[in-house]
C-alpha cells in the first residue's frame, strides 16, 4: 500500500540505491522541510515508506523531538484504516527514521492543483474518510494540529490516510495554550493564530477549510499572511463567501455543516468529531 506523497520524483538507478539499515532507498518521494521521504525496500521484498529527518537538524533539539514525538504518538494510534501504518522508528548511524506502510496516492494538495478526476469521483467519501480519522485520532487522546491538504493522502480509489503528526499534542481536557504556535496560518483556527488556549475544535476548523477548498476551489479565508488571513476570519460579513454561493451544486445540509466547522468561536463549532462524522454520513451517505 502506499505512499505517494509527491511533488517530484526522484529514481535512483540500480547501481545507486542506497542502504539505509535494512533498507535500500529506491526513489526519492519528497524532501519536505524536515525530512526526506523515500520509497525503501528490504532484502524481503517488503516496500515501504522511509522518513529521514535532514541531517541539517541532527543537532536541533526542536526539530529532533518533534520528529521523535510525532513517530511516538503514530505508534499509538496508527490501528485505523484512515491513518498512515506505522512499522518501525529509531536512529541509526546519527540519522532518526520512521517507517511506514507505503501506499501509491498524491496528497490531496496535488490532486487539487491538477483538478484530478479522483476528487469529483470519490469528494464524498474523503469527507467522510477524512473525518472518521480524524474522529479516531481524537478519541486516541490526540490532537493532529497541522490538518491541510498536504497531510491527506488519497489513492486513485479514493482511499484516505492522514500522515505527519510532528506538530500533534495531547488532547486537553480543557482548552489549553500551547507553549509554541507552529502549524500552516491558511488552516489555522483564530484562537491558534492568536495563541489562545485551544483543543481538539482546532483539527475541526482545519476540517471545515479543507471541506470549503476541496468543494469550491478556493480557500475560505484567503491571505498572504497570518494577520491577513486573521483579518478575514473575523470580518465575515464582508469576508466570507458561502460555498453555494460558489457552486451552486453543494447541497444546504453539506454547507451547513462546514460551516458550523468554521465558526471563529470554539464553542459555536461541533463539540464532537464523532458529531462531525454522524451529520456528514446522513447528508453524504455512500457505500
Amino acid at each position: 500500500m502506499t505512499m505517494g506523497l509527491t511533488a517530484s520524483r526522484q529514481s535512483i538507478s540500480t547501481s545507486q540505491v542506497q542502504q539505509f539499515g535494512p533498507y535500500y532507498l529506491q526513489e526519492l518521494i519528497n524532501s519536505g522541510g524536515m525530512a526526506d521521504l523515500w520509497m525503501a525496500t528490504d532484502q524481503a521484498r517488503g516496500v515501504y515508506a522511509l522518513r529521514l529527518l535532514h541531517q541539517r537538524y541532527r543537532l536541533n533539539l526542536l526539530y529532533k523531538r518533534r520528529f521523535i514525538r510525532g513517530c511516538e504518538i503514530l505508534s499509538r494510534i496508527h490501528n485505523h484504516e484512515f491513518v498512515i501504518g506505522y512499522v518501525d522508528h529509531g536512529k541509526l548511524n546519527g540519522t532518526h527514521y520512521l517507517v511506514m506502510e507505503y501506499v501509491e496516492g498524491s496528497n490531496l494538495k496535488l490532486l487539487e492543483a491538477r483538478n484530478d478526476e479522483v476528487l469529483t469521483e470519490y469528494v464524498a467519501n474523503i469527507l467522510i474518510d477524512m473525518a472518521v480519522g480524524l474522529e479516531h485520532i481524537h478519541d486516541s487522546g490526540y490532537m493532529h494540529l497541522d490538518f491541510k491538504p498536504e497531510n491527506i493522502l488519497v489513492t486513485r480509489n479514493g482511499n484516505v490516510r492522514i500522515v505527519d503528526f510532528d506538530l500533534a499534542q495531547p488532547r486537553p481536557d480543557r482548552p489549553k495554550r500551547m507553549s509554541r504556535n507552529p502549524g500552516t496560518p491558511a488552516y489555522m483556527a483564530p484562537e491558534q493564530l492568536t495563541r489562545q488556549p485551544l483543543d481538539h475544535r482546532a483539527d475541526l476548523f482545519a476540517f471545515g477549510v479543507i471541506a470549503y477548498e476541496l468543494l469550491t476551489g478556493r480557500k475560505p479565508f484567503p491571505g498572504d499572511s497570518a494577520n491577513e488571513i486573521l483579518r478575514k476570519q473575523r470580518n465575515r460579513t464582508l469576508e466570507f463567501t458561502p460555498l453555494r454561493a460558489l457552486n451552486a451544486d453543494i447541497p444546504a445540509k453539506l454547507e451547513k455543516i462546514i460551516l458550523k466547522c468554521l465558526e471563529q468561536d470554539p464553542a459555536q463549532r461541533y463539540p464532537f468529531t464523532s458529531v462531525v462524522v454522524r451529520d456528514l454520513q446522513a447528508t453524504l451517505y455512500v457505500s
